[in-house]
């Protein structure tokens, strides 16, 4: 059975040394020490910067991340280039950690390696980004988390008028 990718790509061959999306996101990644959201968390508390590249609206919809700095993706390498007059006032050198989050840990991998690109040797992201973090039960602001807790409501009042 053909999809709609496979269609596509019959009808429409790809230049050739072009390299498809998958292939483009696995070189990034073989450049990277991606970190789990404990790691991130750790590397965050230790002082690593960490950068959340989503929009404002997939922000608003799902939460943040405490004291993460909010960089969107489309002015992220003009914010960390060292050489750029558009950098932040704390992107001085090219050693500084910076630990990307995405929603779900993609658009970050694409985004740190670029920042590798511009030199910034330690940029690495979230694998599994914000939704993995808010499983992970970090720290998180923002709509509820993925996981509501059990309720802890005694039998006699969890009855369906209390029940959410």
């Amino acid at each position: 059975m053909m999809t709609h990718t496979d269609t596509l790509a019959a009808s429409c061959p790809p230049p050739p040394g072009s390299r498809g999306i998958d292939q483009i996101l696995a070189a990034a990644r073989t450049r990277l020490r991606r970190l789990d959201p404990e790691q991130a968390h750790l590397a965050y508390r230790g002082g690593a910067v960490l950068v959340d590249i989503r929009p404002a609206a997939q922000r608003a919809a799902h939460g943040t991340v405490p004291g993460s700095l909010i960089v969107e993706r489309n002015v992220l390498e003009w914010r960390f280039d060292p050489r750029c007059s558009a950098r932040l006032p704390n992107v001085t050198d090219y050693d500084l950690a910076v630990v990307i989050i995405c929603q779900e840990g993609y658009t970050s991998s694409l985004a740190a390696a670029a920042l590798q690109d511009l030199g910034l040797h330690r940029a690495t992201d979230v694998v599994g980004g914000f939704v993995a973090w808010r499983i992970a039960g970090l720290p998180a602001l923002g709509p509820a988390p993925v996981h509501r807790p059990p309720s802890v409501a005694s039998p006699v009042t969890a009855g369906p008028a209390f029940r959410r």
